[in-house]
C-alpha cells in the first residue's frame, strides 16, 4: 500500500467517524423522568392545599382537572377573568402566585385562574399548600388550555380574558411583584 493509499483510508475512516459522532440521536427518554421523592397520596395533598372550588363547567370550555377535587371540567373562556400559566419548578411562577392571591381577595377583583402545566399535580397542590395560596386551580396536563389561547412556552404566562370572549397576554410586568400590577392588568 503506498502512501497515498494510506491517507486516503485514513481520511475516509475519520470522516465516517466525524459522521458517527455528530448523527443527531434521539435524546427525549422513553418514559417520564422519576421523581426522587416518594409517590404522595393526591388525596392527602388536596385535604392540605385547601383550595376554593373551581368555577361551574361553561359551554365549549376546554377540558382541565380541577385541583381542590380532582373532578374534570369545562373551563369556559368567559370573562373577565384572569388565567395564569405556572409550573412547579418556575421561580418567577413561585413568587407571582402569592401575589394573584392577595389580588384576588380585593373587592371587585376578577376571577383569578391559576393553570398548572409541565408539572405533577401533587407537586403543584404540595407548592400552592407551601405558599398559602387558596385559589380556585386546575391541571392542564394535556396542554389544550394552553394551545386553545395560544400562550407561549415560557412560563409564566398570563391571560385577561374578556367579556366578550377576547383573549389577549400580559406582557407588562412578564410577572406580576405586586397586586396593584395585576388590577391594572385587568382594566
Amino acid at each position: 500500500m503506498n502512501n497515498r493509499t494510506r491517507w486516503l483510508v485514513l481520511v475516509l475512516v475519520l470522516g465516517v467517524a466525524g459522521v458517527v459522532a455528530l448523527w443527531p440521536r434521539d435524546r427525549s427518554p422513553q418514559s417520564p423522568p422519576a421523581s426522587t421523592r416518594p409517590t404522595q397520596d393526591v388525596a392527602a395533598l388536596r385535604a392540605q392545599a385547601q383550595l376554593r372550588a373551581c368555577h361551574p363547567a361553561g359551554e365549549g370550555g376546554v377540558d382541565v382537572t380541577c385541583l381542590g377535587d380532582g373532578t374534570r371540567t369545562a373551563l369556559a373562556l368567559k370573562g373577565p377573568m384572569l388565567i395564569n400559566f405556572w409550573a412547579t419548578w418556575c421561580q418567577p411562577c413561585q413568587a407571582e402566585l402569592p401575589v394573584l392571591e392577595t389580588y384576588a381577595k380585593q373587592p371587585g377583583a376578577v376571577p383569578v385562574v391559576p393553570v398548572l402545566v409541565e408539572s405533577r399535580e401533587a407537586d403543584g397542590l404540595e407548592l400552592l399548600a407551601r405558599l398559602g395560596v387558596r385559589l380556585p386551580s386546575v391541571y392542564d396536563g394535556a396542554d389544550e388550555l394552553r394551545k386553545r389561547v395560544k400562550a407561549p412556552m415560557t412560563l409564566p404566562a398570563t391571560f385577561v380574558v374578556g367579556a366578550d370572549g377576547s383573549v389577549r397576554q400580559v406582557t407588562d410586568p412578564p410577572y406580576f411583584t405586586a397586586p396593584e400590577q395585576v388590577e391594572k392588568a385587568v382594566r
